[in-house]
């Protein structure tokens, strides 16, 4: 059974429309058990460290699952990171270290250049939790920067040519040679999400439910 672990972005939660219709659809599919969404720390640190608790956890819990280096199943036959925004930067890190696939919806491609400017005091969309983004955050997120990435085949891009927060060419460039879907128009958010779903889903390995 594929597991799937959502990565929400800067501000975001898993209150988030995208992470509740993904969720949606993994209880239509009988798969709730197999759905991890937590709230990421604003420390990108911290952030990282329960992903990897998560993920971990998810392969090691599977007895046919494998440990990096190790034999029988691949981990990328166990686990999908489907990471949005900031959450994209983190399942690319995540990917490189444990073999799984990453499904990435408008990634933050520079992180540490994107958010360098956003120092201080915020909100969260869903919730209006106030939350500080400290100075040495930046430096975190770039000790997770992936020079270069491995196996373009266990990424799947969705990024859209409106997206008004980052750049969609700089992640086509990033993810050159991976399975990308362009959309022509669309939003950061990608407001206009039930059609993305599917692709998604099948990107992960889950058919459709019966």
């Amino acid at each position: 059974m594929t597991s799937i672990l959502y990565l929400h972005g800067f501000r975001s939660a898993p209150a988030s429309f995208k992470a509740r219709e993904l969720a949606r659809a993994m209880a239509d599919r009988g798969l709730s058990a197999a759905w991890h969404c937590p709230q990421l720390p604003a420390s990108p640190k911290e952030a990282i460290t329960l992903a990897l608790s998560i993920a971990q956890g998810i392969l090691s819990g599977d007895p046919s699952a494998r440990a990096p280096g190790a034999g029988a199943a691949p981990a990328a036959d166990r686990l999908t990171i489907i990471g949005s925004s900031l959450g994209g930067y983190y399942a690319t890190w995540l990917a490189e270290t444990l073999g799984c696939r990453a499904i990435l919806l408008n990634p933050a491609v520079h992180a540490a250049r994107a958010l360098a400017t956003q120092v201080g005091e915020h909100k969260q969309f869903h919730s209006d939790q106030p939350f500080i983004f400290l100075p040495e955050y930046v430096q975190e997120l770039q000790a997770l920067w992936v020079p270069a990435l491995t196996h373009l085949d266990r990424y799947f891009l969705i990024a859209a040519t409106g997206d008004e927060v980052l750049d969609w060419r700089d992640m086509a460039a990033r993810y050159a040679g991976a399975r990308q879907h362009i959309v022509d128009g669309g939003d950061h958010g990608l407001s206009d999400f039930d059609p993305l779903l599917p692709l998604i889903l099948e990107a992960a390995g889950l058919s459709q439910p019966t």
